[in-house]
């Protein structure tokens, strides 16, 4: 059935149901139509028909049927980032009316393992403050706090970069990186140098091996974590090197340096207190203020000055 209304010069308008929207994403997060269909509890000839539906409504095909598994088509790209950020304002409308005003919910974004602990100090001093504001926290890696950041999915974001972020009012810092092992001789001998890390998508990960690569010096991952405090554990036990801030590194039982001669010097990233584009509620910027001079002066070294951009 052909989704329809008026326009005001008396074209037809098509309309997208959210739950197709919905089944779309859940089958590319999921990479499968029957997982899609055990999450809504229907059957998979259903997910399959509210494809069809879709494509037929936005009159294209939005999976690759030459490719192996589950593939979009650029067609299909374009319209999942569109289908999240019509759910996310869907969702947050919904919230809202429930709530009463958009004034009554934050959301916000820690980068995992990145000086959470004073991040969250200083949440909870802002929410203790509010009476009735409702607060929700996700920490995830820093490149999907971005990216869910442009898409407006948080309103607020800690999160570190080895690039230039543009996004709303930015607080950013000069975030020195550096190694960390239990011994030098741990990185001493003649075989591939061995190296911990978090995670298959975090900053320090992509950042340690891109740099050794670079460099042509052979390494093997000796340990996969799930967080800094077990990947710093991990290179304390003599299992590797990590890579990481250098302040967090110093705060643990490693040997900190910022090259050895088989590891050579890891760039330095900027640390960031980002806020939604057009969010400009003094009491928000005052919070992003102060979450980033908590951030940038934690720690025994002198950070950079903070380095603020206007709302754009």
């Amino acid at each position: 059935m052909r989704e329809s209304g008026g326009s005001a010069d008396g074209q037809a308008m098509t309309n997208v149901p959210t739950d197709l929207l919905r089944t779309l994403i859940a089958v590319v997060d999921l990479r499968s139509f029957t997982r899609a269909a055990q999450l809504h509890g229907v059957t998979q000839p259903a997910v399959s028909a509210q494809i069809k539906r879709l494509q037929t409504l936005l009159g294209g095909e939005l999976f690759d049927k030459s490719a192996p598994g589950v593939t979009l088509t650029a067609k299909g790209e374009t319209v999942v980032n569109y289908a999240r950020r019509l759910l996310a304002l869907n969702d947050q409308m919904l919230d809202v009316t429930a709530r009463g005003s958009a004034a009554e919910q934050l959301r916000i974004g820690l980068a995992t393992d990145y000086f959470e602990a004073p991040a969250l100090r200083t949440i909870a001093e802002f929410h203790a403050a509010r009476a009735g504001l409702a607060i929700h926290i996700c920490a995830e890696s820093s490149s999907a706090l971005l990216r869910d950041l442009r898409r407006g999915d948080y309103d607020l974001v800690v999160a570190a970069s080895d690039v230039e972020i543009e996004i709303g009012a930015a607080r950013t810092w000069l975030e020195p990186t550096a190694w960390g092992v239990s011994s030098a001789a741990v990185v001493e001998g003649k075989g591939p140098v061995p190296l911990v890390v978090v995670g298959e998508s975090s900053l320090s990960r992509r950042m340690s091996v891109e740099t050794l690569e670079r460099a042509g010096i052979d390494y093997e991952i000796t340990y996969v974590g799930a967080s800094f405090a077990g990947m710093v554990s991990a290179a304390a036990a003599g299992f590797g090197v990590a890579c990481w801030a250098k302040r967090l590194l110093q705060h643990h039982d490693l040997q900190v340096f910022d090259s050895l001669p088989r590891l050579p010097r890891v760039p330095d990233v900027r640390g960031g207190v980002h806020l939604r584009e057009g969010l400009e509620r003094p009491d928000l910027i005052k919070l992003a203020d102060t979450l980033a001079a908590v951030i940038a002066n934690e720690g025994d070294g002198i950070p950079e000055e903070i380095r603020r951009a206007a709302s754009r």
